[in-house]
């Protein structure tokens, strides 16, 4: 398993982290198999979602917004219940086909972490097997 840190910049953000990921493929020398990418965190997801219009991240960034509001009635303390909420709504982790060495995805797919509390420094782990 590798660790990579993913550095965001705003309270939510899309983090295109694809080459990343992609390039632990390739270092780990598995050519046919899956690659699992995890966060241990609870405010931030990882999800596979269209990479080449920003516009679909805005979008789903504002729609979670509208779903689950910054402000609201929320017993936890810290202020970031729905970035909690977000995160189990994303889910903390996604697996990907890896096929002749590389990430197998979509035409116009990519893989995100998904920042709901930041900024901050991210772990994601990349398992290939």
């Amino acid at each position: 398993m590798k660790e990579l840190t993913v550095a965001t910049e705003r309270r939510e953000q899309l983090v295109d982290i694809t080459s990343q990921v992609d390039s632990e493929v390739g270092s780990s020398g598995v050519t046919e198999g899956t690659c699992h990418v995890y966060t241990p965190h609870t405010t931030c997801g990882v999800t596979v979602n269209e990479g080449a219009d920003p516009a679909v991240q805005h979008d789903l960034l504002q729609h979670l917004d509208e779903l689950v509001p910054r402000s609201g009635v929320w017993q936890h303390a810290e202020g970031n219940s729905d970035s909690h909420i977000k995160s189990v709504l994303v889910g903390p982790s996604v697996t990907v086909p890896v096929v002749g060495g590389r990430l197998r995805l979509g035409r116009w797919q990519a893989v995100f972490l998904c920042e709901f509390d930041g900024p901050r420094q991210r772990s994601v782990w990349v398992q290939v097997a």
